[in-house]
C-alpha cells in the first residue's frame, strides 16, 4: 500500500513556507495513516516503541534524577502475573503503637534514605530514580483493620492479609513501598499489641540492605551516613567492574552458553579452555582474559545444564494467589549446640530441617519423596556489611539441591553439609549477579527468557538473613516477632525464609496456592524435624 502525502498548504500572508516547516506540519497525519495501515499487533508494538522513545528523549532532555543500576533494573522488570518482586515483612509489637507515631518515625528516619522519597521513571534504556514532588506520607503508611472470620484467629487473618498484599502491585506513580499498620492486634499468645506489614519492591534493596534500614527505624537507631551523589566519571562500583570485565566482552558467549546442550557445549568449552585457540578466534585479547572467559562460560553452561528437579507437587505453573505462614522462634543456642555436636554449621542444621519439613509435608499429602531432591536458589551477599546502607541489590545466587528424600535427620544434616561445602569458592554467585546485570540491559522478553533458566531448574527460593541479636523497640513498643519473605521469579511457587532475631530463629514460608494451598502444613513439620534431630544428637555415642 502506498500512502499519499497531502499537498503542502499555502502559506499564510506574511509567513514563509520552508521544507522543514512543511515536514513538521505533515508528520502527524502521515504517521497516523501509516499506523492505520499496520496490522493490530504491529500497531501495538509501534505504539510501545514510540512511547519508549518519547520517554528516552525526555530523559536525555534533562530529566533530573539518578540512573538505576542494571541489576536493580532487572528486578524492576521481573514482575509477572504469578510473582511480584516485593519483599514482604511482618512485625508484631507489644504494646500497640499509633499510626501518628509511626508516621513521625518514618518521616524522621526512613525518609532520610532518598530511595524512599523517589519514584521510578522507565525509559527505553532503563530507569531513573526521580524525586516525588507530590510525596504523601498517608499514601505509604496506611492504617487498617483485619477482617474477622468465624473460627479464625487474628494470627490467621494476619497471614491471609500478608498473602493478599503479596499479590497487590505497588503504585508505580509513587515510591515503591508501603507500610500497613494494624493498630489493634492480638496474637495466638493472647498478648495485645499492633502488627505492621511492610512491602518494598526488590529494585530498592535486597534483604541485607533492608536490615540496615530496619536498624535506622527502631528506637535508638541512627540516620544513614550522608551520601554524595556520584558522578558518572568516578562512580565505579563492583557492578561497573563486573560489567566492564565480564559482561561486555562475553555477553554473547554467556547467552549462547545458556542455549548449549550436549556435545556442542563440550566442544565450545574445549575451545575456550585453550587460550591460544581462544585468541585465534578473537574471543579474548590476553591469556588471562581467555581464562576468565573459560570460567564464565563454564559456570554459565553448568547452570544451563543443571538437571531438572524431581517432579513434586510443589513445582508447576503457579496461579495468582499467595499464602504465608511462620512458626514461633526456636532458641538459637539449641541450634548452635546441635551444630557443634555434629561438627556442622548453623546453616547446615537449619537447611536440613527445612528439607525434612518439605519431605514430611509431601508424605502427609500421600506422596513418597524417597530418593527425590529439589533445588533451591540461595542468595549470597556480595557487599561489605558496612556498605549495606547504600541500598540497591548486591547479591548472587547459588543452587543448593536439598535432599528431601533422606528420612534420617542426622544423615540428612551431613548430606546438606557436604553439598554446602561443595559450593564454597564457587564463582556462580558472581555469574548470577552478572546475568542480572545483562538482563537489565535487555528488553523485557529477552530478560524473561534469560532469567527463566532459574525457574525451569528450581523449586524454591530460600534465604537466611542474620537479624539483630538483641530485641528491638519501635516507638516505645517491643518488637516481639519479625518475619519476611523474599519474592520468587518466573514459575517458582515456593519461598522459604530463615531469620535470626533476639536469640531465636524463625522459619517462614510463602507459597502459591495452586501448588500448595496450606503452607502452614510445611511450617507445622519444621519444629518436629528440629526436635527429632535434637533428640538423635543427644542419643549419639560420645567419647570421653
Amino acid at each position: 500500500m502506498v500512502t499519499r502525502i497531502p499537498a503542502p498548504r499555502k502559506a499564510a500572508p506574511g509567513r514563509s513556507t520552508s521544507p522543514l516547516r512543511t515536514m513538521r506540519d505533515q508528520a502527524p497525519e502521515v504517521a497516523r495513516k501509516a499506523a492505520q495501515a499496520l496490522p493490530p499487533a504491529a500497531r501495538k508494538a509501534a505504539t510501545v516503541v514510540q512511547k519508549n522513545v518519547r520517554r528516552a528523549a525526555t530523559g536525555m532532555l534533562g530529566l533530573s534524577g539518578e540512573r538505576m543500576s542494571k541489576v536493580d533494573t532487572a528486578w524492576l522488570r521481573m514482575d509477572s502475573h504469578s510473582n511480584l518482586m516485593m519483599i514482604n515483612g511482618v512485625w508484631t509489637l507489644s504494646p500497640g503503637i499509633t499510626w501518628e507515631a509511626l508516621c513521625d518515625r518514618v518521616q524522621q528516619r526512613l525518609l532520610q534514605y532518598p530511595r524512599f522519597r523517589q519514584r521510578v521513571v522507565e525509559d527505553a534504556a532503563g530507569a531513573t530514580w526521580v524525586e516525588d514532588r507530590n510525596f504523601d506520607i498517608a499514601a505509604h503508611v496506611l492504617r487498617e483493620k483485619l477482617p474477622h472470620q468465624q473460627g479464625h484467629s487474628m494470627q490467621r487473618a494476619l497471614q491471609d492479609r500478608v498473602g493478599e498484599l503479596a499479590m497487590q502491585p505497588l503504585d508505580t506513580r509513587r515510591p515503591l513501598w508501603q507500610m500497613h499498620l494494624i493498630e489493634d492486634f492480638v496474637g495466638d499468645d493472647g498478648a495485645k499489641g499492633s502488627a505492621l506489614i511492610v512491602r518494598i519492591h526488590h529494585c530498592i534493596a535486597d534483604g541485607i540492605a533492608l536490615i540496615s534500614v530496619t536498624m535506622s527505624l527502631v528506637d535508638g537507631g541512627s540516620e544513614p551516613p550522608k551520601r554524595k551523589p556520584r558522578a558518572d566519571k568516578d562512580g565505579a562500583t563492583a557492578e561497573d567492574w563486573i560489567a566492564d570485565a565480564l559482561i561486555k566482552p562475553f555477553t554473547g558467549l554467556t547467552v549462547k552458553a545458556l542455549d548449549l546442550a550436549g556435545d556442542s557445549a563440550a566442544k565450545s568449552l574445549q575451545m575456550l579452555g585453550d587460550p591460544e585457540k581462544a585468541m585465534h578466534h578473537g574471543l579474548a585479547g590476553t591469556m588471562d582474559m581467555a581464562r576468565v572467559a573459560y570460567q564464565l562460560v563454564s559456570d554459565a553452561a553448568a547452570l544451563a545444564l543443571m538437571p531438572d528437579d524431581s517432579p513434586t507437587r510443589l513445582k508447576g505453573q503457579p496461579g495468582s494467589a499467595k499464602r504465608v505462614a511462620w512458626c514461633p522462634p526456636i532458641p538459637l543456642e539449641e541450634v548452635k549446640a546441635i551444630g557443634k555436636a555434629l561438627n556442622c554449621s548453623i546453616n547446615d542444621v537449619l537447611l536440613s530441617c527445612v528439607a525434612g519439613a518439605i519431605g514430611g509435608y509431601l508424605r502427609s499429602q500421600g506422596d513418597d519423596p524417597t530418593g527425590q531432591e529439589i533445588r533451591a536458589m540461595i542468595p549470597v551477599n556480595l557487599r561489605p556489611m558496612e556498605e549495606a546502607w547504600k541500598l540497591g541489590n548486591r547479591f548472587g545466587l547459588v543452587p543448593l539441591v536439598l535432599p528431601i528424600g533422606v528420612a534420617n535427620p542426622v544423615e540428612r544434616v551431613y548430606e546438606v553439609r557436604k553439598r554446602m561445602n561443595a559450593l564454597k569458592g564457587s564463582t556462580q554467585p558472581i555469574l548470577a549477579f552478572a546475568m542480572l546485570a545483562v538482563a537489565g540491559l535487555m528488553i523485557k522478553p529477552a530478560q524473561d527468557a534469560l532469567l527463566n533458566l532459574f525457574g525451569r531448574k528450581t523449586t524454591a527460593v530460600m534465604t537466611n538473613v542474620p537479624g539483630p541479636k538483641e530485641q528491638l523497640t519501635l516507638c516505645g513498643s517491643r518488637v516481639t516477632q519479625c518475619m519476611f519473605w523474599v519474592p520468587q521469579s518466573g514459575d517458582i511457587g515456593l519461598g522459604v525464609s530463615i531469620l535470626s532475631y533476639g536469640g531465636g530463629v524463625q522459619f517462614g514460608v510463602i507459597t502459591d496456592t495452586t501448588l500448595c494451598p496450606e503452607p502452614q502444613q510445611i511450617i507445622d513439620a519444621f519444629a518436629p524435624e528440629f526436635d527429632q534431630l535434637s533428640l538423635l544428637t543427644l542419643m549419639l555415642p560420645w567419647g570421653d
